[in-house]
C-alpha cells in the first residue's frame, strides 16, 4: 500500500538569501571588532586579536546552532516554549540572588553575566529568544481571544512584565524595554485592539519615567539628549564623540584600522557604538551597505512571516524579526543621537557572544520556518 509522507523541499530563495545576508554580516562583524577594539586589548596586557578571536569562537558555535536550528521543525520551540521560559528565568534569578556573586560577578556596576570557568553569558539573551517563543506559543492558542483585554492582553501582561523586571533588576533598563516592545508588535500582530495598546503604552510610560528619575545617570542621558552642550561632559561624551566618529569618515571613511575614536576617546567601540566605528572607518558608503543588508534581513523575515505555514509560524517568524531589526534600529539611532543611549548591541557585528549566539539561533530559526512553507506530500 502506498501512503503519503510530508517531504522537507528546501532550497527557497529568499532563505538562501537570508543566510547569506547573516554570513556577511558576522564575518563584516569579526573585522570591525578587530579593528575597534585592538588597541584597547593591548593596553590591557592581551593580544590585539584578542576579542576578534572570541568573536570568532561565537561565531562558529552561533553557525552551529543555526545549522542545527535550520534542521529542526519550528514547532519543536512552540512544544518546549514553557521550559524555555522557566529555564531562561531561572537564569535571570542568579544575578538577582546576593549569594551568587561567584557566579554572576559585578562588571561595571551590573551584574548581567554568568561566568562559568572562561565562558560567560548573559541570562537575558536567552530571555528575549524564550519570551518572543512563548509570546508566539500564546498568541497562537488564543486566537481572537487575544483582542479581549482580560483574557487576551492580561495573561501576556502577567508573564512578560516579572521577566522585564528582573532584566531591569541587573540593572538593564534598555534590554528589559526592548522586551516589551517586541512582545508588543507581537501581541498587536495577533490582533490586540489598538485602545489596549494606548492604555498599556500609557501605565508603561509612567513606569518607565519612574525607573529614569529614579536613576541618576539614566535622567543625564535624557537630560543630554534633550537639551544637547547644556549638561556636564560626561553625560555627554559618549554620544559627542560618536558623532565626531561618523562625521569624521565622510564617503569612504579613513580606511580599516585608521579611526581615531576607538583610541580612548569613544568608549565601548566595539560594542555599543560599533556603528560609530563603521561610520568613522568605512564612510558613508559602508554604513549604507550595511544599512542596506538589515534592510534585506527584515524585509525577508517579513516576507517569510507573511507566507509561514501556520498562525505560530507566523508570529514566531515576526517576533524573531523585530527582535533583530528594532535592536538594529535603536542602535544606529543611539550612535547618531537620535534616541537617548541604551547600551544595546549591533545584531551580528558587535562584540558580545551571547547577543551572536541567540542571534545566530534565531536567524536558524527564521530560515526554518521559511523552509517549511514547501513541505509537499511525497508517495511512497
Amino acid at each position: 500500500m502506498t501512503h503519503s509522507e510530508p517531504t522537507l523541499v528546501r532550497g527557497a530563495w529568499d532563505t538562501r538569501l537570508l543566510g547569506i545576508v547573516v554570513t556577511v554580516l558576522v564575518v563584516f562583524g569579526i573585522a570591525v571588532v578587530y579593528s575597534s577594539s585592538s588597541i584597547w586589548s593591548v593596553r590591557q596586557g592581551n593580544p590585539g586579536s584578542d576579542l576578534a578571536l572570541k568573536q570568532l569562537l561565537g561565531g562558529l558555535g552561533g553557525i552551529a546552532l543555526l545549522l542545527v536550528a535550520t534542521r529542526i521543525d519550528y514547532h519543536f520551540w512552540k512544544r518546549n516554549a514553557w521550559i524555555l521560559l522557566g529555564l531562561s528565568t531561572l537564569l535571570l534569578l542568579i544575578p538577582v540572588l546576593p549569594f551568587t556573586r561567584g557566579l554572576a560577578p559585578e562588571l561595571n556596576g551590573t551584574r548581567r553575566w554568568l561566568s562559568i570557568g572562561p565562558v560567560g553569558f548573559q541570562p537575558s539573551e536567552l530571555a528575549k529568544f524564550a519570551v518572543v517563543v512563548w509570546v508566539a506559543m500564546l498568541a497562537a492558542k488564543k486566537g481572537n481571544t487575544v483582542r479581549e483585554l482580560k483574557r487576551g492582553i492580561f495573561p501576556f501582561v502577567v508573564i512578560v512584565l516579572p521577566i522585564a523586571a528582573l532584566i531591569l533588576v541587573e540593572p538593564d533598563l534598555s534590554t528589559a524595554c526592548l522586551l516589551g516592545l517586541v512582545a508588543g508588535i507581537m501581541v498587536f500582530t495577533a490582533g490586540a485592539r489598538i485602545g489596549h495598546f494606548l492604555l498599556l503604552g500609557l501605565v508603561s510610560l509612567l513606569l518607565l519615567w519612574r525607573q529614569i528619575v529614579g536613576v541618576q545617570y539614566r535622567l543625564a542621558r535624557i537630560v543630554t539628549f534633550l537639551s544637547p552642550g547644556t549638561e556636564v561632559a560626561e553625560s555627554s561624551w559618549q554620544i559627542q564623540q560618536s558623532l565626531i566618529g561618523v562625521g569624521a569618515g565622510g564617503l569612504f571613511g579613513v580606511g580599516f584600522g585608521q579611526g581615531m575614536q576607538k583610541l580612548g576617546y569613544l568608549p565601548y567601540a566595539y560594542s555599543d557604538f560599533a556603528f560609530s566605528t563603521i561610520g568613522e572607518e568605512w564612510g558613508f558608503v559602508g554604513t549604507t551597505i550595511i544599512l542596506t543588508l538589515y534592510i534585506t534581513l527584515v524585509a525577508l523575515g517579513f516576507r517569510i512571516a507573511r507566507s509561514a505555514p501556520d498562525r505560530f509560524g507566523m508570529l514566531l517568524a515576526t517576533g524573531l524579526t523585530a527582535l533583530i531589526g528594532v535592536t538594529a534600529i535603536l542602535h544606529v539611532a543611539v550612535t547618531l543621537a537620535v534616541v537617548p543611549t541604551t547600551g544595546l548591541p549591533l545584531p551580528f557585528v558587535s562584540y558580545g557572544r551571547s547577543n551572536l549566539v541567540m542571534s545566530l539561533l534565531a536567524a536558524g530559526v527564521l530560515i526554518n520556518i521559511g523552509e517549511r512553507r514547501f513541505q509537499r506530500p511525497v508517495r511512497r
